[in-house]
């Protein structure tokens, strides 16, 4: 018998590779740890407001500007701003309160193209995995402010909205900026989801339509004006079941 017949059964050899359902498994374990990692690192950004806005939009551009001086006011009035922390209305909502008080919270997406962190963040955390960077978008706000956007922006309005309408999270601030921009879906929700009873007459009212910075950091003070911004128990119970 030769020394190499001596070895152990498969030594030297690559193991077999893993079968889609081992892989899938120990999906589960990196996902786990990213709820787990950002849970831990945002737990102290509160209370905070959640914006949301093209990543296309120009630093030059009206939007992106608005974005900002926006994000400022919070953030003096001592919100942390969460924003997706990459280009555009992101960039300008981290880039006005990183300039003021508040804390600067920038939820990363690892995408093929488009997004890159920008580098207005005390905050910054990355995610692979959409649905669990749209659930820390949820978990930590206590108001949302809407821009003028895209697919994405208008996957977390609506997610956003079906949360509040649903009862799954608690009923805060919706906040739209754009009253132009957003008529004519505000309009199509009235006249073809309202008007033919997919969604109740009430539901609109889950959103405000608010173009002045000033009057959308006294909507969410006056929303939070007789409990303060401190999690009610069943709140807390609703995100603890998200």
């Amino acid at each position: 018998m030769s020394a190499k017949d001596k070895l152990p059964k498969g030594f030297g050899h690559s193991p077999a590779p893993a079968s889609a359902g081992e892989r899938e498994a120990w999906r589960v374990f990196g996902i786990m740890a990213e709820f787990v990692e950002a849970t831990e690192r945002l737990a102290a950004v509160r209370p905070a407001v959640s914006v949301f806005g093209s990543a296309r939009a120009r630093p030059d551009s009206p939007v992106y500007r608005q974005t900002e001086i926006i994000a400022r006011m919070l953030s003096d009035a001592g919100f942390a701003v969460i924003s997706g922390g990459g280009p555009g209305v992101m960039e300008a909502a981290n880039r006005g309160a990183f300039a003021g008080k508040g804390l600067s919270v920038g939820l990363n997406i690892q995408l093929p193209h488009e997004q890159q962190a920008n580098h207005f963040q005390d905050v910054s955390q990355t995610f692979r995995h959409f649905f669990a960077r749209k659930y820390m978008f949820v978990k930590f706000a206590a108001a949302y402010v809407v821009m003028p956007g895209g697919f994405g922006t208008l996957d977390e309005l609506l997610e956003a909205l079906t949360l509040i309408q649903t009862g799954k999270s608690p009923r805060i601030p919706l906040i739209l900026v754009g009253g132009e921009f957003w008529a004519g879906l505000l309009d199509w929700l009235r006249q073809r989801l309202a008007a033919e009873g997919m969604i109740d007459a009430g539901d609109m009212d889950l959103l405000q339509v608010i173009d002045e910075p000033e009057h959308i950091v006294k909507a969410i003070f006056d929303h939070y004006e007789t409990r303060g911004f401190e999690r009610l128990p069943e709140e807390h119970e609703l995100l603890l079941n998200l």
